[in-house]
């Protein structure tokens, strides 16, 4: 990990750029817990009687605070975890036009839902649970948060981050940005603990639900903590999405568009295309182009605006990408590009493109978290469907071929929670995000996610108009 305990209340977190030390942070103690979770309860119970005007008033200032500061927030991220700049300040735009989204939508989406009955009036509406605990990652530190926030407090709800102790910086940041926007004392509160003592902050009676962007064996630990105390949870986890590239694509656009949906977040993202699964007519050409441009990218120092690729976060994670890369060397996989840890200051890795991988090789059945693309085989269509199916995790896949018919019918077949035809796959506001399988249940974003982390509740009003056979049954 970059963190290491330096004393047992203390934490130190790394550049992965050059390995040098950023930051020595103290965890938060138990009495600073207690006050900032009885602090998000207090401020809780007054914003869940706010108008969505008031909500939205918040979150639009806390957009304005975001674009305000947006150099430096970028600049946080990138000494924190490496992403290039230029991609840092995308990130902050993204939370920033998330907010403004969801200031604008929330009251259209958690509107009264009128319903016809036996009732003089019923209708269902949509309440707040509490405050949420948010587990979140590295890899986007800001938007993991904000995509998760910004839903989920315009519904009412107060939250408590817990963050990724390498971006303890970026966490206490956006602390501080709802500070400056006007936010109530209390709404929302960053913390500062080791994962291993998240599950009795779940456990605990003023916690009402709990977000987690994360790995397979974090949200297993975490939907089980959730699930033992009846709480409500949602889980975005790991991906091995399938870029799919038949014969009639564009294989111009495909190569182009495979590079950024590899190589992008220096290939750290869960949503990453991560296994291209190519038609055998085309695969020879399609291979000999995608390592031609993997091997064109720039690497180098992520605060310059030319780099493409940056260090990966931490160092044990190249170490994880190389002993995935050796082992399918070993099974017959074969190197068309890259390959290895780029001799220098930092955690830098080469952009790696790995041919003739088969369905037996970890670079297939693992999520490579990294710049690292396996390039596999298929016989046909039908062939790449099933190939694209044979993976534990389910969240996105991406589709390219000339005929569209064909493209949506497949849809309907991968199993993924987001399949995007002739494009990279990517989240939007707008529409719902998450996976199926290992990838993780519930939705984020969109008219779906605001309504995650909210009492669905009944309201029927009397008298009775017609008398109801079976009114007495559960």
């Amino acid at each position: 990990m970059t963190t290491t305990q330096a004393r047992a209340n203390t934490f130190e977190t790394i550049d992965p750029s050059n390995g040098g030390r950023l930051e020595l942070l103290e965890y938060t103690s138990q009495a600073e817990l207690d006050a900032s979770l009885d602090h998000a309860v207090a401020a809780q119970r007054s914003w869940r009687t706010s108008s969505f005007a008031q909500r939205g008033t918040l979150f639009t200032s806390v957009a304005r605070v975001l674009r305000d500061g947006s150099n430096d927030y970028a600049r946080t991220i990138v000494r924190e975890m490496g992403k290039p700049i230029a991609q840092a300040r995308a990130e902050v735009e993204k939370c920033a036009a998330t907010c403004e989204y969801f200031a604008a939508h929330a009251a259209r989406f958690l509107a009264d839902e009128p319903v016809e009955s036996n009732a003089t009036q019923s209708y269902v509406a949509f309440r707040p649970l509490g405050v949420v605990l948010a587990v979140m990652p590295w890899n986007f530190p800001f938007w993991q948060l904000f995509r998760a926030a910004a839903p989920a407090m315009m519904a009412g709800n107060a939250m408590v981050l817990k963050h990724s102790s390498n971006v303890s910086r970026c966490a206490l940041e956006m602390e501080e940005i709802f500070k400056r926007a006007g936010a109530p004392v209390g709404l929302f509160r960053t913390i500062l603990v080791a994962g291993s003592n998240v599950a009795p902050i779940i456990a605990d009676e003023r916690i009402a639900a709990v977000t987690l962007t994360g790995s397979e064996g974090t949200g297993v630990a975490v939907a089980s903590t959730a699930g033992k105390h009846l709480k409500k949870s949602v889980l975005e986890l790991g991906g091995s999405d399938p870029f799919i590239v038949l014969a009639d694509a564009r294989i111009e656009d495909a190569v182009k568009f495979a590079v950024r949906a590899r190589f992008q977040n220096n290939g750290q993202s869960c949503i990453a295309a991560k296994r291209f699964i190519v038609e055998a007519r085309r695969y020879d050409e399609f291979v000999e182009r995608f390592a031609k441009a993997s091997s064109e990218q720039i690497v180098g120092n992520p605060m310059e605006d030319a780099t493409q690729i940056g260090p990966m976060a931490r160092d044990d994670l190249r170490g994880d990408l190389r002993k995935l890369l050796d082992e399918s060397k070993a099974k017959g996989a074969r190197i068309a590009t890259g390959g290895g840890a780029i001799d220098r200051k930092g955690f830098y890795f080469e952009p790696t493109v790995v041919a003739d991988v088969d369905d037996t090789m970890p670079v297939f059945r693992e999520e490579t978290f990294g710049p690292v693309a396996a390039v596999v085989r298929a016989n046909d269509a039908e062939h790449a469907v099933a190939l694209a199916n044979d993976s534990k995790y389910g969240l996105g896949a991406n589709v390219w071929t000339e005929n569209i018919a064909r493209a949506k019918e497949m849809a309907t077949r991968i199993e993924s929670g987001l399949v995007f035809i002739n494009g990279m796959v990517a989240s939007d506001a707008r529409l719902p995000f998450g996976g199926v399988k290992k990838s993780g249940f519930g939705r984020e974003l969109s008219s779906f996610g605001i309504r995650e982390f909210v009492n669905v509740q009944t309201v029927w009003v009397g008298p009775e108009r017609v008398p109801t056979k079976g009114a007495d049954a559960e």
